[in-house]
């Protein structure tokens, strides 16, 4: 149906702020938003992380009291990503299966503080605890195995949920991965604790700074391009959502955001499942640089880009900027 000027005036509805309220067509809340947090050994630490500025590295103490922090703004759950000591890391990544590993002891932390008032969402993957900075497990031509890596990765979701988590979250990009930790919780006896896969994680030149939060950048061999994935592919990202939902995802996640809007919106339209935006390093700090260069307005240019991912179709954001989003919703 098409309307003619002047019985149609598109601007009549835009005239007055609670008119324009009252047509938004979508809305943006606090419990929309997923905080990722960086872990870092120690007690009473708080370490800046000069690429990401404003985000810090956080001692258990600190998480905890992070934790509180996102209850008082009403923001839902906590990501929490590692950034383990040189010495703890190996080929094998075996601290990843410590069960009083910097994750796992952030997550008693974070249950001790604040019980089920707030979720923990936990990264599976070997990166933080591997000595050459991938994902998974090599072989001696330095090739990333699949199979191997999955049976490793199993254990250290495994681990995570004994510890008190709430979404199991594989970034690896392994295949099969969400079949082989949604049987593992299962015959464990963890029915409700959910998994929200990395999906579509794209080779992304995004990521930098948080490789230098989780202290895995510098020590990098190679890159991740055999199994994250092309940048150029939109319908691959497709199979890969329908096997993950297949295999037991509750949610699945996009990685990167804002690059990836149209891959976000095919997902939600073909599968009508939870669909998160990972708003990565890179992005937090594009915004962050703006600012600080005098070419943009933090505050303003950070809604727009949230507002962007729930007209794309997500269920909700992880931002390192959610708690200064959550004070701007809060008024």
């Amino acid at each position: 149906m098409t309307g003619h000027y002047p019985n149609t005036r598109m601007r009549r509805t835009r005239a007055i702020g609670w008119s324009r309220a009252l047509h938004r067509e979508n809305q943006l809340a606090p419990t929309d938003l997923i905080w990722p947090l960086f872990v870092t050994d120690g007690e009473g630490v708080e370490e800046p992380v000069a690429t990401l500025p404003g985000v810090s590295r956080w001692s258990v103490d600190g998480i905890a009291k992070r934790a509180k922090e996102a209850v008082d703004l009403g923001i839902p759950v906590v990501a929490l990503f590692p950034n383990t000591p040189a010495e703890k890391r190996s080929d094998d990544g075996a601290e990843a299966l410590n069960p009083d590993n910097l994750m796992c002891r952030a997550i008693k932390a974070i249950k001790d503080a604040c019980g089920e008032d707030i979720g923990v969402l936990t990264d599976v993957a070997l990166d933080p605890y591997t000595s050459h900075g991938q994902d998974g497990l090599l072989d001696p031509n330095g090739y990333v195995t699949n199979d191997e890596t999955v049976a490793v990765l199993v254990d250290q979701a495994l681990n995570q949920a004994e510890a008190g988590a709430d979404i199991i979250a594989p970034s690896d990009m392994m295949d099969g991965r969400i079949h082989a930790i949604r049987m593992a919780l299962e015959m464990g006896g963890h029915h409700n604790i959910q998994i929200m896969s990395y999906a579509a994680k794209y080779a992304s030149a995004f990521y930098g700074p948080f490789r230098d939060a989780v202290g895995s950048g510098g020590l990098l061999k190679g890159d991740k391009t055999t199994y994250q994935m092309d940048p150029a592919n939109s319908d691959e990202a497709l199979r890969e959502v329908e096997l993950d939902i297949a295999e037991g995802a509750d949610s699945v996640m996009v990685k990167p955001g804002l690059a990836y809007l149209d891959i976000i919106y095919r997902v939600k339209q073909r599968f009508g499942v939870p669909v998160f935006a990972y708003q990565v390093s890179g992005e937090y700090a594009m915004i962050e640089a703006a600012e600080a260069a005098g070419i943009g307005d933090r505050d303003a240019l950070l809604m727009e880009k949230l507002i962007a991912f729930k007209r794309a179709g997500c269920t909700g954001v992880l931002t390192y900027h959610a708690p200064v989003a959550a004070r701007i919703l809060n008024g």
